[in-house]
């Protein structure tokens, strides 16, 4: 519990109304519980102010309250965000190495890390303070885990794997897999070694069941404070700048260069060997089949910028019904003899 005066601070901002209302917890606009705090972050919303059961309502401007308590932030999102971090459940961990796990001799394990059942654990392996390492992972020869971060049950981490510090890695994600390479001579397929390492940087978020291929000579590389949704592939030699957002089902294929801050929407993603820009935004399903410049907004296969798909589209609606009402006209003033 907390007052409504507490969390304001905890969101730096500006109470208006009772500063010392109980907040139980939180809830959604629509679907408001008593003694909960709930938000507006997009006018949509802004039916349910009214209605809403919520004891309290943070958002950006005064009006959008409806004489309801509420905290005015710049941000309601981001707001948000840190009052669920508040209520979140606090579970606590066992900072323990569990008596199942196997650990090579040599392993370096810094202080207050907890490894759980069943994890296997190879030579060469260095593990930074504070790393929390869940059920049945596998973590391969010379792998380095940074200070602060978590690896969830069921991972594999390949041979010379770098993770960064304060990096959550989510169950079912494999890192440092095999490229796919191969060289076709007489029907043969020949399997290109893959010797390069993925390198992840600080601040990193791998969703469930990820895949990172290893770089072929080059790395792969992902960037400080990068953000990966459920399910994306990362090929070999890729390099991802820093702050990027890709969603579900994302496919970033080999020795693509995507730059800083750049977000992918479900299902996009890039052809190999091109250079994609700096804050660059993929609509869902977009696909970058060349190089593309930085701070546009792309949509469509092949990606172009989503104005001039937008006019593409209409373009193509308008010939369709200009084809339509031809034919119509055709039919209405031929002569049959």
């Amino acid at each position: 519990m907390a007052t409504l005066k507490e969390l304001a601070d905890i969101v730096q901002g500006t109470v208006v109304g009772n500063t010392e209302l109980k907040i139980k917890g939180v809830s959604t606009i629509q679907d408001g519980k008593p003694e909960t705090i709930t938000f507006i972050a997009h006018p949509k919303y802004l039916k349910f102010v009214q209605s809403t059961q919520a004891a309290a309502v943070i958002t950006s401007s005064t009006e959008n309250l409806k004489d309801k308590d509420g905290i005015l932030v710049e941000n309601p999102q981001w707001a948000m965000a840190k009052v669920l971090g508040h209520f979140s459940p606090k579970y606590s961990i066992n900072r323990e190495i569990h008596k199942t796990a196997i650990i090579a001799s040599d392993v370096l394990i810094g202080e207050n890390v907890s490894i759980g059942p069943y994890t296997i654990i190879e030579k060469g392996v260095v593990i930074g303070d504070n790393v929390v390492i869940g059920a049945n992972n596998m973590i391969d020869i010379d792998t380095a885990i940074g200070q602060d971060s978590e690896i969830k049950s069921n991972v594999h981490l390949y041979p010379r794997t770098s993770i960064g510090k304060r990096c959550l890695i989510h169950s079912g994600a494999v890192i440092g897999s095999d490229g796919y390479g191969f060289v076709s001579q007489k029907e043969i397929h020949l399997k290109i070694p893959q010797n390069g390492k993925v390198l992840i940087g600080n601040d990193v978020e791998i969703g469930a069941n990820c895949t990172i291929d290893r770089g072929t000579i080059d790395n792969t590389t992902i960037g400080d404070m990068c953000k990966f949704d459920n399910s994306v592939q990362i090929a070999h030699n890729v390099t991802i700048g820093k702050g990027c957002l890709l969603t579900a089902h994302v496919t970033i294929a080999g020795s693509t260069k995507i730059g800083d801050f750049c977000l992918f929407g479900g299902q996009a993603g890039a052809i190999d060997h091109i250079t994609i820009g700096d804050r660059s935004v993929f609509a869902c399903y977009t696909v970058a089949m060349k190089n593309l410049v930085g701070g546009k907004i792309y949509s469509g296969v092949p990606a172009r910028e989503i104005k001039v798909k937008n006019h593409q589209d209409a373009v193509h609606v308008e010939v369709k019904q200009l084809k339509k009402r031809l034919k119509q006209l055709e039919e209405k003033f031929i002569t049959i003899p």
